[in-house]
């Protein structure tokens, strides 16, 4: 690793990273041996140094440790950091921390003893939890009121890890009375350690009461701007007893919407909306005093760092949707200054449409004119939607929004051009028949038309008003030469204008309609215009005039969407203001996967026992593993026991490529949890393999790592072969696209690999196994699953034979056990009319991410063979569903 640039002299801890000569880790080791404290120091910065890059130091655990018994808090604190990281990779040598631990938390020095009870709940050990305890119930009666606020912090940790202990022991009863502490901080962090408490079990233990109530107000002028952003969250989860108590509240939260620190006025203001929202429209004169207050701090927040900008606008953007009078009359701050990044930009343009009205439509359309005449593409095409938004919204000042857009068409460039037609469209949407005078303008700028959205736009146009374009049968045919090569949505629209264009002049457009339905129903493979071709072609041949009504029928007006977010959702994200929600726009739960307290990654020795047996690891050692979803090759020696299925690895990275280890990876499901299986066969490989870290490129499963790190335990050595797993999480950020229409979505999950001790990275891909992602919780009821069979078109059943099973595998009594141990769960069964010996049986299965499947397997008496249907609405996914059935079968 190359040195830092910078200050590398001896007063600079930079020096620590500069790259390590060979043979450094005895040298390490014989400077941590040192009877010379300052050479001990430097040693200890050195393997942290090491360890912060990435190196493996874990060998020097207790030469480290040795260091310990020092007086010098420097190095302790330095100590303390190492065995934090490696505590759970050497959990038995960190017991003999404890009684170190133990000592310093009575320590004359309240740093030390501080330290000894933080490291103490940051060591996620079991065993060191037990000795937790007491020190942790001294430090939260400790004279010094550091130590009690950190003592507070560690409650929270606890309860993390083990739930039980902080009732058993009272600990909650401890972080109440902490609230009514003399010290500012430490009231600040109790506030915090319940509030995260009650994140993690979803019990409000918090249980604000008058009391407690004015003694939050109390420290809130006294705390840390930190511990001032705790106790105003808290507050915004209180519900006050009337409008009185909450207008009491708002006066003395009020002040803090001149902080310097934007969190702490984010979250004044999130405490001030819910409150106002509580108040109701009793209290209108107060409402209209706490609007115009609220109004300063707001735009003040724009006059900060671009990325504070953007943070602010985000939660302006739902502030504005709930209450826009607090900013109606500051449009302005809301322009865009030249210098703004793109990202500041776009989320100003999308306030302005929310705060645009009749009385500051003219100053809005200049400022988006000349938005549009900037050189950055993307925010010139979000100018001129924004100008058809706006249009759209306030129907008195549509004529002047389409005036503005004709002037951008006259500019002749390519893209504004396009960008107008395709928010033109929406605007004829949005006001039948009373703008088509225009038509004739954008029909002479057919020529600049190239991408399919605009393309479809035009399209749509041209069919809708083909009755008031002389030549509209000759546009659309200029299109039809070019029909084979366009995008679906183009050729889509081109089937439908022409229909309409048939229906308003059949005959001069007769032998156009004929040849675009043979292009859709013949000569594409697109379903979705197959489909339509055939209803378009029985429709017309069968009852024109019902064609008519279909296709010419009036179309439902569409609507303004400036404020889309549905009432219920916009209530919880100003709930969640201040937070990463109000910056995605989404519910906490959409993004964040709560574990529940005491719930680790570690194997579970009291009811799995058959688990561990598959892996060289285990223990009291705890192996962290990344989730994954993949492909594991059915089992063809199962039969039809219901023993649990043992899903086999793909060998898939050889030691060429990921030195000189042979990779083999597969999917499974245990305990409700998804894992990426990993075997690791060290061929050549000098270096002992102890940690991994793990990424994965975007899938079709939103598959996420739960943890970046996967420990191997015990390492893997030259010549041995090492077995763990990493679990996973679905992510919907890391949704891959969606494949074209009418595609099935791709099995692979990419996956890119570090072996933390040499530094190698290395790549493969690993099919998913889709029954790894069925949900325990997929059961459905017979009535729900009779509903879903009969909504779904009889044209997106999938079918297949499985001629191969194993003798008695199509028994069904086994089958319902195997795939209950699968979460296939069974609905039904029934003999077939007519066919002697033949029985249908019905299942259903839900994917974790909420996707449902409809089975019909038919098994014949003496006949070790099964036929398969399967219907879903998810038809991208369906073939890996059939296909995991027919696996499930096989083993």
């Amino acid at each position: 690793m190359a040195k830092f640039v910078g200050n590398n002299d001896k007063g600079s801890d930079s020096r620590f990273f500069t790259t390590q000569k060979k043979g450094e880790m005895h040298e390490l080791r014989m400077e941590l041996h040192s009877t010379d404290r300052n050479v001990k120091v430097d040693a200890v910065k050195k393997v942290i140094a090491s360890m912060t890059v990435g190196k493996d130091v874990s060998m020097l655990f207790t030469d480290v440790l040795n260091c310990v018994q020092t007086g010098n808090i420097e190095l302790k604190k330095l100590v303390y950091l190492y065995l934090i990281n490696y505590a759970k990779t050497q959990p038995e040598l960190t017991l003999l921390a404890v009684n170190t631990f133990v000592k310093d938390a009575s320590d004359a020095n309240p740093l030390i003893r501080a330290l000894a009870v933080r490291t103490m709940g940051c060591i996620r050990v079991d065993r060191i939890t037990e000795y937790l305890c007491e020190p942790l119930s001294r430090a939260l009666r400790d004279e010094d009121p550091y130590v009690r606020k950190t003592a507070a912090v560690c409650v929270a940790k606890l309860y993390d890890i083990a739930p039980e202990l902080v009732a058993e022991r009272g600990f909650l009863e401890i972080l109440h009375d902490l609230i009514s502490d003399s010290n500012p901080s430490v009231v600040a962090n109790g506030v915090a350690a319940l509030s995260e408490i009650a994140e993690t079990s979803g019990k409000d233990v918090m249980k604000i009461s008058a009391s407690v109530l004015q003694k939050l107000l109390a420290a809130l002028n006294e705390c840390t701007e930190w511990g001032q952003v705790f106790i105003l969250d808290s507050l915004a989860k209180y519900t006050p007893a009337d409008g009185r108590e909450a207008e009491g509240i708002i006066e003395r939260v009020t002040p803090r919407l001149q902080h310097a620190n934007s969190a702490v006025v984010m979250s004044a203001v999130k405490v001030i909306l819910s409150y106002m929202e509580l108040m109701g429209s009793q209290n209108s004169d107060v409402i209209r005093a706490l609007t115009r207050k609220l109004a300063p701090p707001l735009v003040t927040l724009l006059n900060s760092e671009p990325e504070i900008q953007y943070v602010a606008l985000r939660n302006i953007n739902l502030i504005v949707q709930k209450r826009p009078t607090i900013l109606e009359q500051e449009i302005k701050v809301f322009f865009c200054k030249y210098n703004d990044p793109i990202y500041v930009k776009m989320e100003k343009l999308e306030i302005i449409i929310k705060l645009v009205s009749e009385k500051n439509i003219d100053q809005v359309l200049l400022e988006l004119k000349e938005y549009a005449t900037e050189v950055d593409v993307d925010f010139v095409r979000k100018a001129v939607s924004a100008i058809g938004r706006c249009a759209v919204k306030l129907e008195r000042a549509a004529e002047r929004c389409i005036g503005v857009l004709l002037e951008l068409i006259q500019t002749k460039v390519n893209y504004v051009v396009q960008e107008s037609v395709i928010v033109i469209k929406d605007i004829f949407r949005r006001y039948p028949n009373r703008y088509e005078s225009i038509i004739a303008t954008l029909c002479d700028n057919l020529d600049t038309l190239d991408e399919p959205l605009a393309k479809a736009s035009m399209i749509w146009i041209i069919g809708e008003y083909a009755e008031r374009i002389d030549n509209a049968d000759e546009l659309l045919d200029t299109f039809l030469e070019t029909f084979e090569e366009e995008d679906p949505a183009v050729q889509l629209q081109l089937l439908s204008a022409t229909v309409k264009c048939f229906l308003k002049n059949p005959e001069d457009t007769q032998d156009m309609v004929q040849r675009v339905l043979d292009l859709a129903t013949e000569e594409s493979d697109n379903p979705d215009l197959r489909d339509r071709g055939f209803i378009y072609w029985r429709l017309l041949s069968t009852d024109p005039e019902a064609a008519k009504m279909v296709v010419l029928g009036d179309k439902p007006v569409i609507e303004d969407d400036t404020f889309k977010l549905d009432p219920s959702l916009l209530n919880v994200l100003i709930g969640q203001i201040a937070t990463l929600s109000s910056v995605y726009h989404k519910p906490p739960e959409s993004f964040v996967v709560r574990r529940g307290a005491g719930e680790t990654n570690e194997f579970d020795d009291d009811d799995d026992d058959d688990d561990d047996e598959d892996y060289e690891g285990g223990g009291e050692g705890e192996v962290d593993l990344l989730d994954m979803g993949g492909l594991g090759i059915a089992d063809g020696a199962g039969g039809a026991q219901s023993k649990e299925r043992q899903v086999p690895l793909q060998k898939v990275c050889g030691p060429e490529k990921s030195g000189g280890l042979e990779i083999s990876a597969g999917f499974t499901q245990r305990k409700r949890k998804i894992r990426l299986e990993i075997e690791i066969n060290n061929i050549s490989s000098a270096t002992e393999v102890a940690s991994l870290a793990i990424q994965l490129n975007k899938n079709s499963f939103s598959l996420s790592p739960a943890s970046q790190q996967i420990v191997c335990n015990p390492p893997v050595a030259k010549g041995s072969t090492g077995r763990t797993f990493c679990e996973l999480v679905i992510n919907a950020n890391m949704m891959a696209p969606p494949p074209a229409a009418g595609q099935p979505v791709s099995p692979q999950v990419q996956i890119a690999i570090k072996n933390m001790t040499s530094g190698t990275v290395f790549y493969f891909a690993v099919n998913c196994n889709f029954e790894a992602l069925f949900s325990a919780d997929g059961a459905m009821e017979r009535s729900a699953f009779i509903e879903s069979w009969k909504s779904i078109d009889d044209r997106s059943e999938l079918y297949g034979t499985v001629s191969d099973l194993p003798p008695g595998a199509a028994d069904i009594e086994s089958v319902q056990k195997k795939f209950l141990q699968n979460n296939v769960f069974f609905i039904a069964r029934r003999p077939v009319p007519g066919a002697e010996g033949q029985e249908v049986v019905y299942f259903s299965m839900r994917t974790v991410s909420e996707m449902e499947f409809l089975a019909e397997l038919t098994f014949k008496q003496g006949v070790n063979a099964c036929k398969v249907c399967l219907k879903t609405e998810n038809t991208a996914y369906g073939l890996l569903a059939k296909q995991a059935l027919e696996s499930l079968l096989r083993y």
